[in-house]
Parts: structure tokens; sequence; C-alpha cells
């Protein structure tokens, strides 16, 4: 069937956000269903800025099936795109009932409405935090699955959910995206990520410093097995994930059954070679200090993308210095998100 009418869970988060744009400007019909626990309806007016075009969100709590079957009974959904979902790793060690709870929660309740509507292609947003630290990167989608935290385990078990949904009815139609490092922001400067108090990840939390929100980055360890002791991961411009995200859905109308792709460009950035790119791209000073290991924290973390240029037609497009313009031309816009 064509795919033509989506649900955007979580679409007025970093990504979710970044995602409508793509979709809208492909043509298709787009629904944000979000609670704004951590996003802003503020940025579904700039979607709108971007786009052109008006978009219809409700606000939901996914986890509530009365609400969610009150969307579905106002719309007709051809398929869903699954980004809500705590996402914050040491937040998961702090708070793993929180965790487990909504982002599993949210996920079954919205399968099981979405097969009393007889909707089943679902995108779901998963993560390179499933993966074990035995293996070697890069990490291709056969590797072990071991993630470290309560955030990846509830990927995991979400991803098992969604295998034995497929498994139980073979007319599920499902893409699982294990994303490895999102950052940037649409090259507007209109649309980017705005985390609620400290950021818990690495590109915000350097834009902040360099903007003068806060006084110093910290680097959680420098002592790690890795070329200058730093953590590094594999980061990807947002807009191509959002790319991704139409690949991915696109391949759903082939009926493929139960899919998975890993989303990053293949390379890996340290913590440390990332400040100094900031650094060079926005002529600003990025003062950090040298903190211990956080709990979580795998050493070396980047993807095998092979399947995904292969299966999906799908491979990042922009690099590093992309990545650090569209953030700095975001913040310098947005000193302070989506508050200004």
């Amino acid at each position: 069937m064509k795919i033509r009418k989506v649900l955007v869970t979580g679409g007025a988060g970093y990504i979710g956000t970044h995602c409508c744009v793509e979709l809208l400007q492909s043509g298709y019909d787009v629904v944000c269903a979000d609670n704004f626990s951590n996003s802003s309806a503020i940025a579904i007016e700039r979607v709108e800025q971007i786009t052109g075009m008006k978009v219809t969100y409700r606000e939901t709590d996914l986890c509530d099936k009365a609400e969610v079957r009150a969307l579905f009974d106002e719309y007709v959904f051809d398929g869903a795109i699954h980004f809500a979902g705590h996402k914050a790793v040491g937040e998961s060690i702090e708070q793993p009932l929180r965790y487990y709870g909504n982002n599993l929660l949210s996920l079954i309740t919205l399968c099981e409405v979405l097969a009393e509507n007889r909707c089943k292609n679902v995108v779901f947003s998963s993560s390179a935090a499933v993966y074990s630290s035995i293996n070697k990167p890069p990490y291709d989608e056969e590797d072990s699955i071991d993630p470290c935290n309560p955030y990846g385990r509830t990927k995991v078990m979400i991803e098992t959910i969604l295998h034995d949904l497929h498994a139980s009815d073979p007319d599920w139609n499902i893409s699982i995206l294990r994303y490895f490092n999102p950052v940037g922001a649409h090259p507007s400067g209109l649309i980017g990520e705005d985390p609620s108090g400290t950021p818990n990840n690495l590109m915000p939390y350097i834009a902040q410093v360099a903007i003068g929100r806060l006084a110093e980055l910290k680097v959680f360890g420098d002592d790690y097995d890795t070329p200058d002791g730093s953590c590094v991961r594999d980061f990807i411009h947002v807009v191509d994930l959002a790319k991704g995200h139409l690949a991915a859905l696109r391949k759903l109308e082939d009926r493929p059954g139960c899919m998975t792709h890993n989303i990053g460009t293949g390379h890996g950035i340290s913590v440390l070679e990332l400040i100094e790119a900031f650094k060079r791209g926005s002529g600003v000073s990025v003062p950090y200090s040298i903190a211990p290991r956080r709990a979580g924290d795998m050493p070396v973390n980047f993807a095998a993308t092979d399947k995904a240029l292969k299966e999906l037609g799908w491979k990042a497009e922009l690099g590093l210095d992309e990545m650090v313009r569209d953030t700095w031309n975001w913040q310098t816009k947005n000193p302070t998100g989506y508050q200004d």
C-alpha cells in the first residue's frame, strides 16, 4: 500500500521536527502527537515557517490509551514514526523505573491502537546504545546486543517486542533504525536541539558553553583506549537522520517484514576532536575540564552503514563542518532556545 498519512509521535522534539520538515516537503500528510514534556509547541510553528505548510498536532500522552484512541478516531493513518520516549543515558541510570515505564508503555499502547485500526506500518527510533562493548567498531546490525544502561535496555526490549509482533502477525511491517549521535540543526536556524536544563548530549552542551549560557564543558574521561583518551562517537547530522526515516518509510511499502538498520556516518570522532572542530567553525572558545568517566559510556561507538545503503538507498551526506555550522547558526539565532 502507498503510505501518505503519517503519525509522528514526539513530533515536536529535536529529531521529530526535522523529520516532519522532510516528510512535509516530500508530500506526506503529517499529524504530530506530543505531550510537550521535553519539547515546545513553538518548534511546530517553526516547522510551518520552514515548509510554508500548516502542521496538524495534538497534545497526547502516548501512555494513555484513551488519548491515543481519540487521536485515531479523528484521523486515519497509513503508518507511524515513533520518536516519543525518554532518551538520556545518565538520567536513565538515576531513574530506571521512569525510563522502563514510559518507553515501554508508550510503544505497547501505540501498537495496540495501531492494531485496532489495522495500521501496521511502523518506523521505530532505536539507538546504537543497544550494542555490546565487546564488539569491535564499526558496529553492524548483526553484532552482539548488550546495552550498559537502562536507556539502551528499553530500546532492546522494544526491538524484541516489535520482532515478536511481526512474528505473530506478518502483516506488520516494521523498520528499526539504530541512531548513532544526532547533532546539528536545520540550516535555516529555525529548529534545533533545545534540551531542558543542563544538556545531556555533547553538542548542545558545547554550544551553550560557546554562547555563554554555561561556564565550561565537562569531558567525562580522558583515559580511554582511544587516540586522545576521550570517547569516540559517530556524529550524524540531524537532517541526514531525518532523511533516513523517509527512506525507511518508503521501504515499508515493499512489505519487508521487520528490518533493522544503523543510521550513522560510519566514521568516529572523539569528544576532544569535536570541541576543536567547534572552536574552528565558530571562532569561539569552549572552556572545558576533565571529569571522571561517566557510568554507562562506551569508549568507542561508530556504525557500519553498508546495509542502509544497500537496502534503503540511504547514506549520510553532511560532514563535521556542516554539523558545527548549523549547530552554531541555531544557537546564535536562538541563544535561549525556543524561549526567545
